[in-house]
């Protein structure tokens, strides 16, 4: 996940400040070259970290601070604060047109930072919203942008406009408005074509689509990879096309973050959403108190609890909630438990948004390795799943072979689930006893497994 070496360096520089009772100017200033050091290793652009740097000090080097009885507490809560100013304060919303009136998106971006793939994903956010998007193949350069638009589309189940790459791209954009009149749609949705780099054919063609029909919103699609190149490509298309806010993909990779942390300081235009998987649903809306959090190691649990209620049914909830209680939850329930988790992004994913669960920079969890823990569940014959008792050694060789592991893995994660199985009874029964805290809390979709 982006920024896993940057929040490593800084808790590092944090826990230096809590060690300390008291602090001195020094101390602060040694500090925060620190954290310059993190920021600028993490490509985050030079003036925005001196910024950045100037702004923190001027706050923490007062007396009110210093002489404070918790004086590093108050450093990094004014890191916090700034990072969170940096990225733009509050959170910037689409501005969409109200009821049926129909609100044009122009995306746009080089090649190869995931527009096509983004104008999908932002298709499917709208219509949980209540909106009617129409998505318009407005890329004739590239056959294949057309058909993976296409695809997209109808995973996502929302209508896409194309006439083939043998038209004009302004032509096809007047046709998908006029189309979206006639059926209803109030969101259109225009996927351009991008180049390799920035030129002028590519400027003109987005220019003479923005004068042929009024765009209301034209959104920048950039690749979070890049780093600051990143900086420079917004800034040029901003100055070409006046962009109104930006999506940045691929933030799920080992990029190092420094683009989410300049774009908005250095442009000025606010970042709509981030990218964070290859999945259509893999796209979260940017809070910069969230990311700040996170950047921080201070955990996003409300992202989390966003996610849980969006992707888990309360249901199916409510019924492991009780079977846990009874010790009745069995192989088919943990086996519905990952997909649960699955859904929500893995694992990885749900222990970056935990207060206190950013892991070391050099340690990544390959959600891909619970494969093998299905192999072994999809190896079982239903009772066995339901009644693990059952499972003699020579099931346990057929279970094996039938996974393609070894016969201790399978011992392995029977022990486990036992183990589990009895935890959580332990812990259902303390928490029905005087020490019950009134209203469930929140669950998360795993069921304490020790992996």
């Amino acid at each position: 996940m982006a920024f896993d070496s940057l929040t490593a360096k800084l808790q590092n520089v944090f826990k230096g400040l809590r060690s300390k009772g008291r602090l001195t100017e020094a101390d602060v200033k040694a500090a925060l070259k620190e954290v310059k050091m993190a920021l600028l290793e993490a490509d985050v652009n030079f003036k925005v970290v001196k910024q950045f740097v100037k702004a923190v000090e001027v706050r923490a080097t007062g007396e009110d601070v210093l002489n404070s009885l918790t004086p590093g507490q108050t450093v990094i809560k004014y890191v916090n604060e700034e990072l969170v100013q940096m990225m733009g304060g509050e959170t910037e919303e689409l501005a969409l047109r109200p009821g049926n009136e129909i609100t044009v998106l122009m995306m746009c971006g080089l090649q190869g930072a995931g527009k096509t793939t983004a104008t999908a994903k932002l298709a499917g956010k709208l219509k949980q919203k209540g909106r009617r998007p129409l998505l318009v193949a407005c890329d004739i350069y590239r056959p294949a942008a057309i058909e993976q638009l296409q695809i997209n589309g109808k995973k996502q189940d929302v209508p896409v406009f194309s006439m083939g790459t043998g038209h004009n791209p302004v032509d096809i954009a007047k046709a998908g408005l006029e189309h979206a009149k006639a059926n209803g749609n109030n969101v259109v949705i225009l996927d351009t074509a991008g180049r390799l780099h920035v030129d002028e054919d590519m400027m003109e063609e987005l220019a003479n689509i923005k004068s042929s029909i009024e765009v209301h919103q034209t959104i920048l699609v950039v690749d979070s990879m890049t780093g600051q190149d990143a900086v420079n490509v917004a800034s040029v298309f901003d100055e070409k096309l006046s962009v109104d806010g930006v999506i940045l993909t691929k933030l799920d990779s080992d990029t190092r973050g420094g683009a989410a942390l300049s774009i908005r300081a250095i442009t000025g235009k606010p970042i709509y959403f981030v990218g964070t998987g290859e999945k259509l649903t893999d796209m979260e809306q940017f809070y910069p108190d969230r990311m700040a959090s996170r950047i921080l190691g201070m955990g996003d649990v409300l992202s989390l609890i966003e996610k849980a209620e969006a992707e888990l049914d309360e249901e199916k909830a409510a019924e492991m909630a009780k079977k846990i209680k009874k010790a009745e939850f069995d192989f088919t329930d943990f086996l519905e438990q990952m997909q649960q988790m699955k859904k929500m992004g893995g694992l990885s994913s749900i222990l970056s948004m935990l207060p206190g669960m950013g892991l070391p920079s050099d340690l990544e969890i390959d959600d891909d390795a619970l494969k093998g823990t299905e192999a072994i569940i999809y190896s079982m014959t239903l009772e066995e799943r339901s009644n693990p008792a059952i499972i003699n050694p020579s099931r346990k060789r057929r279970i094996a072979n039938g996974a393609g592991v070894d016969i201790s893995e399978v011992n392995r994660l029977i022990k486990q689930f036992e183990q589990s199985r009895k935890m959580m009874k332990q812990m259902s029964g303390m928490m029905s006893g005087k020490g019950r805290r009134r209203g469930g809390g929140f669950k998360f979709p795993f069921g304490g497994m020790g992996m």
